[in-house]
């Protein structure tokens, strides 16, 4: 690809951007979001149309006019949203819009033929099971691997995966990696688009690196580092991943939690949350992080149990509970359930609060306006302006716009969910300085992650889940990932 150019109204997205890819090579390409990777790669694989550039495939120029166009080449791009049609079986997803049939008149799908087929690729991708499968039943990683034979189906030379592990368990990562390995022995390009730096440095031969829509140059793995990558990406060194933990926070309980039932758990939960307290929860997945956090704002009733919120009870049979007494939640997956994507900054800013932007029966948009611009100006949301579509943002602002959107109604407790999944290293620096400038103020702030440096880095004290149970309460001086490790497991710390 050479001296790629893409605009969209009000933003250039690429500005002249190159990129080379060698036969049988893991390229990682990186920077922060909005650096333009994934444009880049919409480009490739026919998605958008460049304004200006050229692209070459074995030396000779092609015009990928469509996604078809680019198939025809064998360019494939898996996406980090799973394009998959959940009703249809495996088989059906490899052969959608490539069907086979059987001779004659009626055109009737030849199933035996694709289930023969599908049955071999799945065998490629080391995925043991029946090409009849509905692909509603898999788990994030099994179908990872059916995007990966759907591609391998279409003869794909070139396969760009984008944030391929962001809902992946360790296990299924490691098998995604093995498959990749193979991959290459078989002379197919990868394109890995990644946030997770020991993954880039494990599998990269070489690592392209863009800021701000422009190429910033190429690491050949054997020179390649964290601080070097990381420099590149943000254009100045990267010395405090974190940020110094203030002072031990208050000794204040601003929320007790009492035997609470959670359902689907025979466990009843207890902890307290302090004052000013980043207080961390750790588990492997399916560990209950999640649903304990939804049973505190509401979505899911508690069972059983017990909450008071400074010195007062606290029920929270509903979201409206939670909220009208300042406890929010930054959901998991902000796109589904933190945010309305075709809405703006300012009306996403504006909605869990927006009686208060009333006046005369009206929305005062002149509020909301002021609202939604103080909180670009104090979370550095990057954004043409509080008037653009959330959609339009990268991973890392829409999650600003999330925390914006409670900020502006002073939480006194809020809750994150791995607030830094699938966004980079700049923009998780900002998510951790907000994070301890809220709890500086003395905001109380319950914080599940699965990343241990995350953990260790940002957390007070750290509550240890496993199956459903709280395992262990660690303090800051105990943090480790030998002991939290340990305690996800369900094992005792020696």
């Amino acid at each position: 690809m050479r001296d790629i150019v893409k605009r969209f109204p009000g933003v250039v997205a690429l500005g002249g951007v190159s990129l080379h890819l060698n036969r049988g090579e893991v390229l990682a390409l990186m920077g922060e979001n909005g650096a333009g990777k994934s444009t880049l790669m919409k480009v490739l694989g026919g998605a958008y149309l460049p304004d200006d550039g050229q692209i070459f495939v074995d030396g000779n120029p092609v015009a990928l006019n469509s996604i078809k166009d680019a198939k025809r080449l064998g360019i494939a791009l898996i996406h980090q949203e799973l394009m998959l049609a959940p009703n249809l079986s495996i088989a059906g997803n490899i052969f959608l819009g490539n069907e086979k049939f059987c001779w004659g008149p009626l055109k009737k799908l030849d199933r035996g033929a694709m289930n023969n087929i599908a049955r071999k690729l799945l065998a490629r991708v080391g995925l043991n099971l029946s090409p009849s499968t509905s692909v509603s039943t898999l788990t994030a990683g099994q179908m990872q691997m059916v995007e990966i034979a759907k591609a391998l189906s279409a003869s794909a030379r070139i396969i760009i995966m984008d944030e391929p592990t962001s809902s992946l368990t360790a296990g299924e990562s490691r098998q995604l990696f093995q498959i990749i390995r193979q991959l290459k022995t078989e002379g197919i390009g990868i394109i890995y688009i990644s946030h997770r730096m020991e993954e880039v440095l494990d599998l990269a031969d070489r690592i392209t690196v863009l800021r701000d829509g422009k190429y910033v140059g190429d690491i050949e793995a054997a020179g390649a580092t964290h601080d070097r990558i990381v420099s590149m990406m943000v254009g100045r060194e990267f010395t405090h991943r974190f940020p110094e933990k203030s002072p031990t926070p208050s000794t204040e309980e601003v929320l007790i939690v009492r035997d609470l039932l959670v359902p689907g758990s025979p466990f009843g939960v207890s902890f307290s949350a302090r004052r000013g307290e980043v207080l961390g929860f750790a588990g492997l997945v399916g560990a209950g992080r999640t649903e304990l956090m939804q049973v505190i704002f509401g979505v899911t009733p508690a069972l059983g149990g017990s909450m008071s919120l400074l010195s007062q009870p606290f029920v929270a049979r509903h979201t409206r509970d939670a909220i009208r007494r300042g406890v929010y939640l930054a959901p998991e997956d902000r796109k589904r359930h933190g945010l309305v994507l075709p809405m703006t900054v300012a009306q996403n800013t504006s909605l869990p609060d927006v009686s208060h932007y009333a006046s005369g029966g009206r929305l005062d948009r002149k509020r909301e306006d002021y609202i939604a611009e103080q909180q670009v100006i104090r979370l550095r949301i990057k954004t043409p302006g509080i008037h653009q579509k959330v959609v339009n943002l990268s991973g890392g602002n829409q999650q600003k716009v999330v925390l914006g959107k409670w900020l502006a109604m002073q939480p006194k407790i809020l809750i994150l969910d791995e607030p830094t999944r699938g966004i980079d290293v700049g923009a998780k620096a900002e998510i951790y300085r907000q994070v301890a400038e809220l709890a500086a103020t003395g905001i109380t702030i319950l914080m599940v992650s699965s990343d241990m440096e995350e953990i260790i880095g940002m957390s007070d004290r750290v509550v240890v889940m496993h199956e459903r149970a709280i395992k262990g309460v660690l303090l800051r001086n105990e943090l480790s990932q030998e002991r939290i490790a340990s305690l996800m497991t369900g094992r005792k710390i020696a």
